[in-house]
């Protein structure tokens, strides 16, 4: 998935300000998609300078508002329907995990419990956004209910994966050099 994808699935909705966009990223594709103030607002500029997007508003403080054109919404057709290309894993959560085996069994224990309650801080904060708005049916919250549950689940499974490894490693028993 690209920047420029999610951006133009949050304006085929509505238009919107780069402020707005932001504030969509923040609670409907967090835990999928991270982008930051820049590269939203540097994607905004090269969508609008490829035709894709129009300025439809300017207001105070140079605030804009952007909306969808046809060919931007046609670039969303396309990748929307174009089967997505499998992506190499690359975890470093998941690589430290590989070379536990390194440390005492005391200090890769405190590893995979704090996988374990990161993971419950993550379900806390689905959690308050969850119940921070109201899930109507339109098209944008019933995607982002869905994206949300996906993020919850997820989590969920890294944490109940991280106590039974920490089961699986003997309490004060160090490794063999």
């Amino acid at each position: 998935m690209s920047l420029r994808h999610a951006l133009l699935g949050l304006l085929s909705d509505r238009p919107s300000s780069g402020y707005d966009l932001m504030k969509l990223f923040d609670t409907t594709l967090a835990n999928v998609w991270r982008a930051t103030q820049s590269q939203v607002y540097g994607e905004l500029t090269r969508m609008t300078d490829a035709g894709l997007i129009d300025v439809s508003a300017e207001g105070p403080r140079g605030r804009k508002e952007y909306s969808l054109r046809p060919e931007g919404r046609a670039e969303l057709q396309r990748w929307l329907t174009t089967p997505a290309q499998p992506q190499p894993l690359r975890s470093e959560w998941m690589l430290r995990v590989f070379f536990l085996g390194l440390l005492p069994s005391a200090q890769a224990r405190e590893q995979l419990a704090r996988i374990a309650e990161e993971e419950d801080e993550q379900i806390a904060e689905l959690e308050k956004l969850l119940g921070s708005r109201e899930w109507t049916g339109d098209r944008l919250s019933v995607s982002g209910r869905l994206v949300l549950e996906y993020g919850l689940r997820g989590s969920a499974m890294k944490r109940e994966w991280a106590r039974w490894a920490l089961d699986q490693i003997p309490a004060g028993r160090e490794r063999e050099r």
